[in-house]
C-alpha cells in the first residue's frame, strides 16, 4: 500500500492527557533532505544536473564544449556514445573530459575541423545504484555560406506597377536574418505599399518614381557567426507615365485561393498576405470558425502578418486575410493545423523506498499525434534489461511491489513523435535508515507573547518515522490551548504564552530505531510604546519636542529611530535626539509633516507617529522693495539660420533699478519643458542678438533682476525652428578597452538632440591595429553608445574613431584615440624572490619583474601575499590569515612592516594587471629575529609585613623571544614624597614571586620592574606598597597627639605659615616671582633628579594620585596589580589598497607613537626646593 503526506495541517486540541503530540505521515516516496551531513553517507542513484541542449549548433571557429554533470552517492563515472556507438575518448588526442565531470572539450582551434566531429552524442553516468542517460545531443557547426554570384540585370518599369524583389539567401545554419537596405548602410524604408515579407523577398504594391534607385541591397545576418553577407545591388528604374490605371488588389503572396500552414504547440504561428493594386490595398485578418485569441494575437509588417504566440492546438482552423480598395477586395484562406511534438502530463519523479514498500512511477506525456511511451532501465531497454520480480510495467506506469535493496535502478522514460521526444530520468532508491533528526540540538527559540511559535523537527528515516512530541522532561500535562502539528514534524504553538516557555522534545521512530531532540522555547514580553509624541503646531523660528518612551523586555536591547514622512530625518545640526526625545530647533516650512517614532528589537518592532504643522508668525509689513516683474512682450526680428535678435520690454523695477536681464531657451523639438541659459544682457538694453543652432525650435523667455533678487520668467516667445545641417563635432569620451581577452569595446558619449544639427544622428565607428598595416574598418550605428569587435588578439593597441553623421552629412574628420583589446590573466610569476630582514619588525623583499609580454595587460603593479607559518618561540602551527600588499607600477622591492619578532614567515609575489593577478611565485621562508619583550602581564604586592614584601607577576603576553631574566629596581619613598636610594636585582627568568626582606617598617616603596631577552631590556611597570606599621609606635603617635602643648604647638605653627602666605601673596601682587615646580616632575622620573649639594638629603616626592582626579590608565586597581595597557602604537599599513602605501623607495608612510615609564632615578635629591604647601604637608 502506497503511503502519502497529506498536504494539510494536523491539529492537535489540548485536553487533559499527556503532551504527546503523535504524527503518522503516508507518502509514496521518501524525499531525501539537502543536509550535507546526511547525504555524506546515503547511497543515492545518478541524477543529471547539466546537458547540452538536443540540437546544439556549434561555431566552428571555437572549441566544442559538449556538457554532462551529475550526482550521486558514490559519484558517478561517465562514459559516451557517438552516433550510437561507444566513443572512446582516450584515442582522440583532441577530446578531453573534465575530472570529475561528464563534459567533454574538443580541442579544435589547434588542429582539426568541426566537421570531423558532427553527429549525436550522449552520456551515460553511472554508479552502483545505476545509471541515468542524457538526451541525444546533435552537434552541427553552424554555417555561412557566401551568396552565389549573379548578373543582376536592371529592372525598369512604369509607375504604378507591382514590383518583388527577390532575396533568396544562401542556406546556412541557423538561418540568417534578412534585411534590405543601400550602399549608406541605411535600411530602406517600409510602408504599407512596399514591405519585406517573410521569406526575405520585398514587395511593391505598386512603384513611384522615387522608388527608382541602384542600390537595393539584401543582406543576410548570421547570428551565430557574427557575420553578414550582402546579395548585388539591384538597381531599379521607374519610368513615370502620363496616366496610370488604377486596379483592384490581387495577392503577390501566397498564391491561389486557399493555403495550407502546419505549426508546432508552444511556437508563433505567422501567417501572411501581401498584395498589390493601385491605390495600395489594405489588409484584415478573420478566423472563419471562432475569434482570434485577445492576449495572444499581434499583427506585423503594416498588418500584412498575423502572428498569434504560444499557438495550441485550439488555434487550428480556417484564417482568412482579406485585401481591399477603392476598386475591389479579393481574399485567401489559411488552412492552420496545429501539431504537437511531446509535452509532459505528468513526469516520472524519484522514488525513495524501504524495504518491502510499493511504489510507482508514471510517465504521462501527450502531442499530436499521440506520443509513444518506452521505458529504459540503466539506459538498456527494459525488454532486454535484468529481470526485476517487484517490478512490473503497465503502459505508462511501472509498478513496485514488495521492493528490496537490489530493486534500487535508474528508470528512463522516452516519450517521442514524429515531431520529437522527451526523454527523463527517474531512480528508485531502495534505502533501510534508522529515524535521523535533522534540527540542531538544544535550539533556542525565542517568541514575543501572544504570537506563533513554530519549534522545527527536521527529520528522515526509511521507513518513514513517526514523530511525537513532549514537553518537559516528564511529559507535563497540556491543560491549555491548542497545538498544530505541521507534516514535516513542526509544532506550532498558534498563541505563545508566558507559560509555554520550557523544554520540548521531538521523537522519531521506525521499525528500525528511535531519534529523540531537545529544543528549548523562551516567551518574551512585547515591546511597547507608553508615551506616544503627539500633534504639534508651532510657529516658524520656534522650538518643538517629540517624547517617544519605550517599554521593553528587560533581556532585549531596543533601538529608537525616528523618521520623517516615512524617511531618514535631514541631515541638519537643528534635529536632535536623545534618549526619549526629538528635538527640532529653528523650525522652517519644509520641517512640517509626519514624524514617527520606531523601536526595533530583535524580535519585534512597534512604531508611533504625529504629526508637525508649521504656521507663520505675527504677519510684518510689506517690504517696500521688491524683485522686478516679469518683462513682457517678446518680438524675434532677423530671423537668420544661426542668428536672431530677441527684443522685449521690461517690467517695473519696483523701486530698485534693474542690473541685468537673464535669457533662456528651450528647444522643444528635443527637450521640451526644460529651459536652458542663453546669455545675460546689461539692464540697460532690451535687444539682444543671439547666437543658434541648427535643427532647433528655439522658444526664448527673459528674466530680469535686481538687488534684490531675480523676477519671474517672462511669457515664451513664439518658436522658431533653424534649419537642418551636418554636426558640428563628433562624440566626446571615445575609448577602446577589451572586457574580455579576444574583444575591443568601443564606447563613447553620445551627442545629445541639441547637438544633433539634423534627423537622422548616425555614428561611424571606425578601428584599426595601431602597429599593423591594416585598413580602417567601419560600421555605421544608430541610437547606442557601444560597439564591440569581437575575434580580437589579446591586448593589442588599435586605433579608434568615432564620427557623427546625419541626414545633411558628416561631421569633421575626428581625430584617432588609442585604445586596447581585453586583458587576461598574466601568466608568469615574479622569479629570483629574495628577502632581507632589515629586523625584528621589518623585512625587505626583492624580485625580478616578469617579461613585458607575459603581463598581457596594462601593468597594475605586483603584489605581496605574507603570513605568519608559526611560532619559532612555540613551533607550534596554526592558521593565520594572509596579509597582502601591493606596489603600485614596476617598482621590484618593497618592505614588509609590522612583522611579529621571532616568527617564521613565508610569502610569495604575484603580478597583477587590469584583469587580475597572475601565478605566485615559489613561496620563500623566512624567519625575524628576537626583538624586546613587552611588559610584563601584571605586577602585584601581596602578603605585606614589618619589614618584607611579597612581588607576584605574570610574565609579558609579548615575549619578542626567549626570556634571559628580569630586572627589580625599588627605593623607598618617605613622609614628604622624596625618593630613597635605588636598590638593583636580577631575578631568574622562570620566577614569579620574590620576596624582599629587611625593609623599614611603615615605609613607601616605589617598584620599577621589566623582563629582558637577548635583543635588550622591555618596557617596564612600576607600583607601590607600604610596609605595616609598629604597633608601639602607633600607640606613642596617637598618645603624644592628644597632648595639649602638641596641639598648641601645630596651631602655632600653622599660624605662622598662614602669615607666611599672606606675605608671600602680597609680594606677588607687587610683582615678586617666585619658582614654581609642578610635584609631578619630582614623582615622574627619578632618574633626572640630581642630589643637593647641601646636605644629601631627600629630593621631594609628591604623589599626584592622592590629589589629583582619577583618569583613565592613571590608577592602579584596588588589588595591587598593574596590566599592561594598550599600546598607542598602531600600524600604517604598507602598499595600496587597504593596507596602506609605500614611498617611491618601498619606505614605511607614517610613524610610531608610545610612552613609556622612563629609568628609576639613581639618586634621592629633588633639584627643588620646597615650596610652602610642601612644607605644611611635611608638618602636618
Amino acid at each position: 500500500m502506497q503511503l502519502k503526506i497529506m498536504p494539510k495541517k494536523k491539529r492537535l486540541s489540548a485536553g487533559r492527557a499527556p503532551l504527546m503530540l503523535f504524527l503518522c505521515q503516508m507518502i509514496s516516496a521518501l524525499e531525501v533532505p539537502l543536509d550535507p551531513k546526511l547525504l555524506e553517507d546515503l547511497v543515492q542513484p545518478p541524477t543529471i544536473t547539466q546537458q547540452s541542449p538536443k540540437d546544439y549548433i556549434i561555431d566552428p571557429r571555437e572549441n566544442i564544449v559538449i556538457q554532462c554533470e551529475a550526482k550521486g552517492k558514490p559519484p558517478p563515472s561517465f562514459s559516451w556514445t557517438r552516433n550510437g556507438t561507444h566513443f572512446d575518448i582516450d584515442k582522440d588526442p583532441l577530446v578531453t573530459m573534465k575530472p570529475g565531470s561528464g563534459t567533454l572539450t574538443i580541442n579544435i582551434m589547434s588542429e582539426g575541423k568541426a566537421e570531423t566531429y558532427e553527429g549525436v552524442y550522449q552520456c551515460t553516468a553511472r554508479n552502483e545504484r545505476g545509471a541515468a542517460i542524457s538526451n541525444n545531443i546533435v552537434i552541427r557547426p553552424s554555417r555561412s555560406p557566401l551568396w552565389t554570384k549573379e548578373k543582376l540585370e536592371p529592372i525598369i518599369l512604369r509607375n504604378g506597377q507591382s514590383l518583388v524583389l527577390p532575396c533568396r539567401p544562401p542556406i546556412g545554419l541557423p538561418p540568417p536574418i534578412i534585411f534590405w537596405m543601400d550602399n549608406s548602410f541605411q535600411r530602406l524604408p517600409q510602408s504599407e505599399r512596399v514591405s519585406q515579407g517573410l521569406n526575405g523577398d520585398l514587395y511593391f504594391s505598386n512603384v513611384l518614381p522615387e522608388d527608382t534607385r541602384e542600390d537595393y541591397i539584401c543582406y543576410a545576418r548570421f547570428n551565430h557567426t557574427q557575420t553578414i553577407q550582402q546579395k548585388q545591388p539591384i538597381s531599379v528604374k521607374v519610368i513615370s507615365a502620363k496616366s496610370h490605371r488604377q486596379r483592384p488588389p490581387t495577392f503577390l503572396t501566397p498564391d491561389g485561393n486557399t493555403s495550407r500552414k502546419e505549426e508546432l504547440r508552444g511556437n508563433v504561428l505567422s501567417l501572411e498576405c501581401i498584395a498589390e493594386g493601385l491605390p495600395t490595398p489594405i489588409i484584415y485578418w478573420i478566423k472563419e470558425d471562432g475569434t482570434l485569441p485577445i492576449n495572444r494575437t499581434f499583427y506585423r509588417n503594416f498588418k500584412k502578418t498575423l502572428q498569434i504566440i504560444q499557438v495550441t492546438e485550439a488555434d487550428s482552423g480556417n484564417y482568412q486575410c482579406i485585401a481591399k480598395n477603392a476598386l475591389g477586395a479579393i481574399h485567401h484562406t489559411i488552412s492552420v493545423t496545429v501539431k504537437a511534438a511531446p509535452y509532459w502530463i505528468i513526469a516520472p519523479q524519484n522514488l525513495v523506498l524501504s524495504p518491502e514498500e510499493d511504489g510507482t512511477l508514471i510517465c504521462r506525456a501527450n502531442g499530436n499525434p499521440k506520443p509513444r511511451i518506452s521505458w529504459l532501465s540503466n539506459g538498456v531497454p527494459i525488454e532486454i534489461a535484468p529481470d526485476d520480480p517487484s517490478r512490473k510495467i503497465d503502459g505508462d506506469t511501472i509498478i513496485f511491489s514488495k521492493v528490496q535493496e537490489r530493486s534500487s535502478a535508474v528508470y528512463q522514460c522516452n516519450a517521442s513523435n514524429e515531431y520529437g521526444y522527451l526523454l527523463a530520468n527517474a531512480f528508485v532508491n531502495v534505502l533501510a535508515e534508522p529515524p535521523r533528526i535533522l534540527t540542531s540540538a538544544n535550539t533556542l527559540y525565542q517568541v514575543i507573547a501572544n504570537r506563533a511559535a513554530l519549534l522545527d523537527c527536521a527529520f528522515f528515516g526509511s521507513p518513514l518515522p513517526t514523530i511525537e512530541w513532549f514537553k518537559g522532561a516528564k511529559g507535563s500535562a497540556l491543560r491549555e490551548d491548542i497545538y498544530v502539528l505541521h507534516e514535516n514534524g513542526t509544532l506550532e504553538i498558534p498563541v505563545a504564552q508566558k507559560d509555554s516557555t520550557g523544554t520540548y522534545t521531538c521523537v522519531a521512530r521506525n521499525k528500525l530505531g528511535m531519534a529523540k531532540n531537545d529544543v528549548h522555547l523562551e516567551i518574551k514580553d512585547p515591546t511597547r510604546i507608553i508615551k506616544q509624541p503627539e500633534y504639534a503646531v508651532v510657529q516658524r523660528g520656534s522650538t518643538v519636542s517629540f517624547e517617544c518612551k519605550v517599554k521593553h523586555d528587560h533581556t532585549l536591547i531596543p533601538t529608537v529611530t525616528w523618521l520623517k514622512d516615512h524617511g531618514e530625518l535631514p541631515n541638519d545640526g537643528r534635529f536632535t535626539v536623545d534618549k526619549d526625545h526629538l528635538v527640532v530647533a529653528d523650525v522652517n516650512d519644509d520641517d512640517g509633516g509626519t514624524y514617527t517614532c520606531v523601536a526595533n528589537t530583535t524580535l519585534d518592532n512597534v512604531s508611533a507617529s504625529a504629526v508637525l504643522s508649521v504656521v507663520a508668525p505675527t504677519p510684518t509689513p510689506a517690504p517696500i522693495y521688491d524683485v522686478p516683474n516679469p518683462p513682457f512682450d517678446l518680438e524675434l526680428t532677423d530671423q537668420l539660420d544661426r542668428s536672431v535678435q530677441l527684443s522685449w520690454t521690461p517690467g517695473d523695477d519696483n523701486n530698485s533699478p534693474i542690473t541685468k536681464f537673464i535669457i533662456e531657451y528651450e528647444d522643444a523639438m528635443h527637450e521640451p519643458g526644460l529651459w536652458h541659459h542663453q546669455t545675460e544682457v546689461p539692464g540697460t538694453q532690451t535687444t539682444a542678438q543671439l547666437k543658434l543652432s541648427p535643427y532647433v525650435n528655439y522658444s526664448f523667455r527673459v528674466m530680469a533682476e535686481n538687488n534684490l533678487g531675480r523676477s519671474l520668467p517672462s511669457e515664451a516667445s513664439e518658436q522658431y525652428l533653424t534649419k537642418a545641417a551636418e554636426p558640428d563635432k563628433n562624440p566626446t569620451a571615445v575609448e577602446g578597452l577589451g572586457s574580455e581577452p579576444d574583444n575591443l569595446v568601443i564606447t563613447w558619449k553620445p551627442l545629445n538632440g541639441f547637438e544633433s544639427n539634423g534627423p537622422g544622428l548616425q555614428y561611424k565607428v571606425s578601428w584599426r591595429q595601431k602597429d599593423g598595416d591594416d585598413e580602417w574598418t567601419s560600421v555605421v550605428v544608430a541610437n547606442v553608445s557601444k560597439y564591440i569587435v569581437s575575434g580580437t588578439p589579446t591586448f593589442v593597441p588599435y586605433l579608434i574613431k568615432v564620427q557623427a553623421l546625419n541626414d545633411a552629412g558628416f561631421a569633421p574628420e575626428p581625430a584617432a584615440v588609442m585604445g586596447h583589446s581585453g586583458e587576461d590573466l598574466p601568466m608568469v610569476a615574479p622569479g629570483n624572490v629574495r628577502v632581507n630582514v632589515v629586523n625584528s619588525t621589518l623585512a625587505e623583499v626583492h624580485w625580478d619583474p616578469v617579461p613585458l609580454k607575459s603581463i598581457r595587460g596594462h601593468l597594475q603593479g605586483y603584489r605581496i601575499y605574507y603570513w605568519k607559518a608559526q611560532s619559532s618561540l612555540t613551533r607550534n602551527r596554526r592558521h593565520i590569515e594572509k596579509k597582502i600588499l601591493t606596489f603600485q607600477g614596476s617598482k621590484t622591492h618593497g618592505m614588509l612592516p609590522g612583522l611579529e619578532p621571532f616568527s617564521h614567515y613565508t610569502l610569495n609575489v604575484r603580478v597583477v594587471n587590469g584583469k587580475g593577478e597572475g601565478p605566485a611565485s615559489p613561496d620563500k621562508v623566512f624567519n625575524t629575529p628576537e626583538g624586546v619583550p613587552s611588559a610584563p602581564s601584571s605586577l602585584k604586592i601581596v602578603n605585606p609585613t614589618l619589614d618584607s614584601l611579597t612581588l607576584e607577576w605574570e610574565p609579558p603576553s609579548h615575549p619578542n623571544g626567549i626570556l634571559t631574566e628580569y630586572t627589580l629596581k625599588y627605593q623607598p619613598i618617605n613622609s614628604t614624597h622624596e625618593l630613597g636610594p635605588l636598590v638593583d636585582l636580577k631575578i631568574p627568568a622562570n620566577k614569579t614571586r620574590w620576596t624582599l626582606k629587611n625593609l623599614n617598617f611603615s615605609t613607601r616603596y616605589k617598584f620599577y620592574f621589566y623582563a629582558r631577552t637577548a635583543a635588550g631590556s622591555g618596557i617596564q611597570i612600576t607600583e607601590e606598597a607600604i610596609t605595616t606599621v609598629d604597633e608601639a609606635m602607633a600607640s606613642r603617635q596617637v598618645d603624644i597627639a592628644t597632648q595639649g602643648w602638641f596641639i598648641g604647638l601645630m596651631c602655632a605653627v600653622a599660624l605662622l605659615i598662614l602669615i607666611l602666605l599672606i606675605v608671600c601673596f602680597i609680594r606677588r601682587n607687587k610683582g615678586g616671582k617666585y619658582p614654581v615646580k609642578e610635584k609631578e616632575d619630582a614623582h615622574a622620573d627619578p632618574e633626572i633628579q640630581p642630589m643637593k649639594e647641601d646636605d644629601g638629603t631627600f629630593g621631594e616626592y609628591s604623589d599626584a594620585e592622592d590629589h589629583k582626579p582619577l583618569k583613565k590608565g592613571s590608577r592602579t586597581p584596588s588589588d595591587r596589580t598593574v596590566k599592561k595597557e594598550d599600546s598607542d602604537d598602531s600600524l600604517v599599513d604598507y602598499g595600496e589598497g587597504v593596507n596602506g602605501q609605500f614611498n617611491e623607495d618601498g619606505s614605511f608612510i607614517g610613524q610610531y607613537s608610545g610612552k613609556k615609564e622612563k629609568e628609576p632615578a639613581e639618586g634621592n635629591e629633588s633639584s627643588e626646593a620646597p615650596s610652602p604647601v610642601n612644607a605644611m604637608n611635611s608638618f602636618v
